[in-house]
């Protein structure tokens, strides 16, 4: 790519239409129904699953958002895209769709899933809904899997749709307070993380999952058609604000999914990346029947070639800014700075699997400078994974910073 072009970011900004005429993008590019809720904060979007996102708000820093969602909670208009996939063979078609055993979720429950195509490379993830028996709703990330299925359902007795449904995440550690004073119950005390269930809000019964792109405490709402959103977005705007909560944008999730060692579609997994060179191979079930990748994945390298990376320091660029000796070794996927462990942080892919955790490498960073960045595994804290299900309620009250470098 030309190199001035690489100096700028192009997004998508509102403005008010002249006359009667439409809004142009919103013919081809979905626009979340609460969006309303950012435009007084000079919003800026960026294109997700064919959807538009807030990628810049101006009514907090990355550092602020950060925080909100560290210590407190955020609201956050995604741009997720759930289909609906139903019928007599539903579950025999995602079956063939995704490497993972689709049979073990019940009623009730969703599941971290990814496609692949023929050849083991990735095409997206998401969260797997079992709404019925044999209705799923599939919450992607970005890809186009609408496509897929349809090239892919033939012969099934299948119904592949879009059922218009829209996702915001209500994320942090008052989340859980939050949903109980819009429920007016005390549905957090036994509400299991990546259970859904439809509850009543005002009035308006709507699904909403313990899930979310954070790795903290929180859940998402489904919005559908049938529900009247404004009312429903405006009393979680209003009830969450009395607990700190802010309209967020894209930052308030690179940091912190980073730190958790969450992986964003199209960027830390690509169709020329497999599930086990990124570390996603526990969530292949390799022995499962027939699944579209099966061979490929058989004779695929399982070692992962995907880690975390901290940088003295500096916020590493994204692309081939991985060095050894001058020579690229590696490349940068996704990168930000973490105000709490007061360093840059990463997701790397390496190029030779024996460059593993505890390896120190240069980093072309963005400031113009080399600094010094160690690889390490992801998550780079809370292993367990403790947080997200309510089981360390420790809210950081101030930063943790990395210790750097070990000399050796």
């Amino acid at each position: 790519m030309n190199k001035i072009l690489n100096k700028y970011r192009f997004t998508v900004k509102p403005s008010i239409s002249e006359g009667e005429s439409a809004l142009e993008l919103a013919r081809t590019i979905g626009l979340h129904p609460l969006a309303y809720q950012e435009l007084p904060f000079n919003p800026e979007y960026s294109i997700y699953a064919g959807r538009l996102t807030p990628e810049k708000l101006s009514n907090a820093t990355a550092d602020e958002m950060y925080w909100k969602i560290r210590q407190e909670l955020i609201f956050r208009h995604t741009g997720e895209h759930p289909y609906e996939i139903s019928g007599p063979d539903a579950l025999n078609f995602l079956q063939k769709i995704f490497p993972r055993d689709i049979s073990k979720i019940k009623i009730g429950r969703c599941s971290y899933q990814f496609a692949c195509y023929h050849d083991g490379g990735m095409i997206t993830d998401g969260i797997l809904l079992r709404i019925d028996q044999n209705k799923y709703w599939f919450a992607q990330a970005e890809g186009d899997m609408f496509s897929w299925y349809k090239a892919q359902a033939e012969g099934l007795n299948v119904k592949i749709d879009e059922p218009n449904v829209w996702v915001s995440q209500v994320q942090g550690p008052r989340s859980m307070e939050l949903l109980d004073l819009l429920t007016k119950t005390n549905i957090s005390s036994n509400w299991k993380y990546f259970d859904w269930k439809e509850v009543n809000i005002s009035g308006e019964k709507t699904i909403i999952s313990r899930s979310g792109f954070s790795n903290e405490l929180g859940w998402e709402i489904y919005f559908r058609p049938e529900n009247n959103i404004e009312k429903l977005g405006d009393l979680i705007l209003e009830e969450g604000s009395k607990l700190g909560m802010i309209i967020t944008a894209t930052p308030v999730f690179r940091c912190r999914r980073i730190e958790a060692g969450l992986l964003s579609a199209g960027q830390d997994f690509t169709n020329k990346t497999n599930p086990y060179s990124v570390g996603l191979g526990k969530f292949v079930d390799i022995d499962k029947e027939n699944f579209i990748g099966k061979e490929a994945l058989k004779k695929a390298n399982k070692k992962c070639r995907t880690w975390g990376i901290r940088i003295d320091g500096g916020t590493a660029k994204r692309g081939k800014s991985l060095k050894i000796n001058s020579k690229v070794v590696g490349e940068v996927t996704s990168s930000t700075w973490s105000p709490y462990q007061v360093c840059g942080v990463g997701i790397v892919h390496m190029y030779n699997s024996d460059l593993g955790p505890g390896t120190v490498l240069d980093v072309d960073c963005a400031n113009g400078k080399i600094h010094k960045g160690e690889l390490c595994k992801l998550p780079m804290y809370d292993t367990k994974g403790e947080i997200v299900r309510g089981i360390n309620k420790d809210v950081p009250k101030e930063p943790s910073p990395w210790s750097g470098i070990k000399k050796k």
